[in-house]
């Protein structure tokens, strides 16, 4: 059964793998069987075309923190207390001002959010 596993090179060998993979998700296939073994490798198959051909880029920081607020329930007020003003508060939300390295600092310690998910990610040219 591992004979007829492919590169994924085109769309139509994506759609392939997909309905391949699709069957093992009602019946997980024992790791190291032949069918586990043969699950493993689409799997890793699709991961690699998905991540080459749809990668998912990482949010702003802005809208990390702005989710962050919203699932914690908290409002401009509580990042003003976190970065110790209102009006830079303000203009961090409405994405007039980044975040400083400071800003990133005082909110990771205020609220454990990670560093790196408030940096901007550099796209290298």
């Amino acid at each position: 059964m591992m004979m007829d596993i492919r590169p994924i090179r085109t769309d139509a060998d994506h759609e392939w793998a997909l309905k391949e993979i699709e069957r093992y998700f009602e019946n997980e296939p024992s790791p190291g069987s032949p069918d586990g073994d043969r699950f493993d490798v689409l799997a890793t198959l699709i991961e690699a075309y998905e991540r080459a051909h749809f990668p998912i880029e990482a949010p702003a920081p802005i809208d990390v923190l702005r989710f962050y607020m919203e699932q914690n329930g908290l409002a401009q007020a509580d990042l003003a207390q976190v970065l110790g003003s209102r009006p830079r508060a303000s203009e961090v939300l409405a994405g007039r001002r980044d975040l400083s390295l400071t800003m990133i600092a005082a909110i990771r310690a205020a609220w454990g959010i990670p560093a790196d998910l408030l940096v901007p990610q550099r796209i290298a040219a």
